[in-house]
């Protein structure tokens, strides 16, 4: 995600609510100021998070969302964390 997503609490936010739609996976900054969110789970929860990580935080104002398919075995921990 791009925008001003670091230091507005989109990463706490959006572990928030990949827990309510029961996604593994983590929320992380990057050096050049965006944040890397990996999501897996049920399609139709990842799809809903997609459109959330548009949202994000009350404080952040997202400008850009890339989405990529992953690999299921990328996660290897359940839950959802940030880093």
């Amino acid at each position: 995600m791009g925008g001003r997503v670091q230091g507005v609490f989109y990463r706490a936010t959006a572990a928030r609510r990949a827990a309510e739609l029961e996604l593994h996976g983590y929320a992380r900054n990057l050096p050049d100021g965006r944040v890397e969110v990996l999501a897996c789970g049920e399609e139709a929860a990842v799809s809903a998070f997609v459109k959330w990580l548009w949202i994000g935080s009350s404080a952040s104002k997202v400008t850009s969302v890339e989405v990529t398919d992953a690999p299921a075995e990328t996660v290897t921990t359940a839950g959802f964390f940030t880093a």
